[in-house]
């Protein structure tokens, strides 16, 4: 059976752990060359050896997402190995909890400057590449707190509602100059990884009590799993969505549907 992304070469930022890493893997069983990106080098290294232990080619490329000249090398090294790009997934992200009064103006850039910047860079030299491999997809991972608002998480919120309107005004650009790429937002719920075991840690003392709790804001009854969403990255990156653009998929066990 062929691969739902059989011959296509990708780019995943944040690769290293967690959403990023399960991306990875994934597109790689599913046929494609993956570029693992991040600052992680040897978490990194090992999401590339976990790929080609199974027979799946990948490479690592260190990346700084808030550095446009490494975005530009980034890209430059995937075109090199893999002779072209077919998909980006903007997934590097982070979050800073802080009522809005006592944020520092520090931190505020810092959360915008991985979260948005590193999703403008990301496109800006993948669309050019993209241009030349005749097509492509984008996917940039948002959150439901790009959908809806939470408190103390003010920065973040903002950050990734930008990000959705931003996905959508690319995918105009895109989709009405001829160059056939495909830009889409996801939008994950809770899901379990090491950035949400810290928020169960800090906002309900312990990682048990913190999953149980947010499990509860899940209609489903449970936060989800990166691969739930790597799933979701698959469809949007694989030629089955080629009607799809400028859309966002909210994988979120209907956090967002009340």
């Amino acid at each position: 059976m062929t691969g739902r992304v059989a011959g296509k070469a990708a780019l995943i930022s944040g690769a290293a752990t967690g959403i990023g890493q399960s991306i990875a893997v994934r597109l790689a069983a599913e046929g494609a060359r993956v570029a693992v990106a991040d600052i992680d080098a040897e978490g990194g290294s090992d999401v590339v050896a976990e790929i080609e232990q199974v027979g799946g080619e990948a490479m690592f490329i260190a990346l700084d997402v808030t550095d446009e000249d490494a975005w530009r090398d980034a890209v430059a090294a995937v075109e090199s190995t893999f002779g072209k790009l077919d998909i980006l997934v903007n997934n590097a992200g982070i979050a800073i909890v802080e009522s809005v009064d006592k944020m520092a103006l520090k931190d505020w850039r810092a959360v915008m400057a991985v979260n948005i910047d590193g999703v403008f860079l990301g496109t800006k030299y993948a669309v050019p590449a993209m241009r030349r491999a005749g097509g492509g997809s984008i996917v940039n991972v948002s959150s439901i707190l790009g959908l809806v608002g939470e408190a103390k998480v003010s920065a973040y919120c903002a950050s990734k509602g930008a990000v959705r309107l931003f996905t959508k005004a690319v995918a105009l650009e895109c989709g009405r100059d001829g160059s056939g790429i495909r830009v889409n937002s996801v939008h994950p719920g809770y899901i379990h990884t090491a950035m949400v075991e810290e928020t169960c840690r800090r906002d309900f003392g312990d990682i048990p009590t913190g999953m149980a709790e947010l499990s509860k804001a899940h209609p489903i009854g449970r936060i989800g799993q990166p691969a739930e969403i790597a799933a979701g990255v698959l469809y949007l990156a694989s030629d089955e969505s080629k009607f799809v653009t400028g859309s966002e998929l909210a994988i979120d066990g209907g956090y967002t549907a009340a």
